[in-house]
């Protein structure tokens, strides 16, 4: 079996791989394989391991070949890869979600409360040696506590996050296609439209896919819905914030301020972005935990191996191809 595993990974999932497999190959180097390495090396490949910043489209598929059965992703979104594309071609797909969860909801309010204490600003202010004595004005913030929280897309994480604001006694609105019974009964929580969510809530915690529908749903006018003293977070992915938008509301004051671990074209950010004060910015570190990112590399393997034994991969993404591996067998 010619294995191709696109950047280095935990190594725990390294190791359930190398039992399986002790010949795979790997990407010995921290970075993005250009179009044309991706290509030559997964040729006539059986399984590939990809990461998010891999484009897995027909091009792909079709380099590495009629044999390529799985293609294991080691992050919960799949929008790199051709679906429909894997499909036609009866690759299968995987993902690893549930894992991330909590690291993620967790990195969510991290970039909450930097941006609304202004943590990142202050420490650099601080080390910059001009902090002189206590003032009354310093970096005056926003309240956390007894604030609305709104949740646009109260999914796995969605939910986590919502879940963790019991402690500062917030009141929390969502919006999703679906009703989350669990959110409303044990916190309360209210399901409204996207635009009453902007209004009203002081923080907006972004969780939704990266869908045709969900691109640029933070754009100029949805932040001219947010109040002047609100923030806004975003994990989920980086082409669902307008960026261009968001830096001129940031400059001309029509939010308070911003705090992103996702970009549109990653690994660019925004220039205007990064001149400003008021928005904290992450390297797409949301679920870098130690202990999440070894889980998230051994889910990948093991959907890996699944697939290459012939049995359904615990997180197969485009289910539709199991029926045509069960009829090849």
């Amino acid at each position: 079996m010619k294995i191709y595993v696109t950047q280095p990974i935990p190594s725990a999932g390294l190791e359930v791989l190398r039992r399986a497999y002790p010949n795979f190959q790997i990407n010995p180097e921290e970075r993005v394989l250009s179009r044309a390495e991706l290509l030559a090396k997964i040729k006539g490949g059986d399984a590939i391991l990809s990461l998010l910043t891999d484009k897995i489209d027909a091009e792909v598929l079709d380099t590495a070949g009629p044999q390529l059965k799985v293609v294991a992703n080691m992050a919960v979104g799949y929008d790199n890869i051709d679906l429909a594309a894997a499909t036609s071609r009866g690759v299968m797909a995987t993902n690893t979600p549930g894992v991330l969860t909590d690291a993620t909801a967790d990195h969510a309010w991290a970039l909450l409360f930097a941006a609304a204490r202004r943590i990142p600003e202050s420490e650099k202010f601080l080390r910059a040696g001009k902090f002189k004595s206590w003032g009354p004005l310093l970096f005056l913030g926003g309240d956390v506590t007894g604030r609305t929280l709104g949740i646009i897309g109260a999914g796995r994480i969605g939910h986590a996050v919502a879940m963790k604001s019991r402690g500062f006694n917030m009141r929390v609105l969502y919006a999703d296609e679906l009703p989350n019974a669990k959110l409303e009964q044990e916190i309360g929580a209210r399901k409204v439209r996207v635009e009453e969510l902007l209004r009203e809530a002081d923080f907006v915690s972004v969780h939704v896919p990266l869908l045709p529908s969900t691109k640029h749903l933070i754009n100029a006018l949805s932040l001219r819905l947010m109040k002047k003293t609100a923030y806004l977070i975003n994990t989920s992915r980086g082409p669902v914030v307008d960026e261009a938008a968001l830096a001129e509301a940031l400059k001309n004051g029509v939010i308070a301020g911003a705090a992103l671990d996702v970009f549109e074209n990653e690994p660019l950010v925004h220039p205007e972005l990064l001149k400003l004060d008021n928005v904290v910015l992450t390297p797409h570190t949301a679920s870098a935990t130690i202990e999440t990112r070894s889980k998230m590399a051994t889910m990948a393997a093991e959907n890996l191996i699944a697939g290459l034994a012939g049995q359904r991969p615990p997180n197969l993404v485009n289910g539709e191809v199991w029926g045509k591996h069960q009829t090849k067998s």
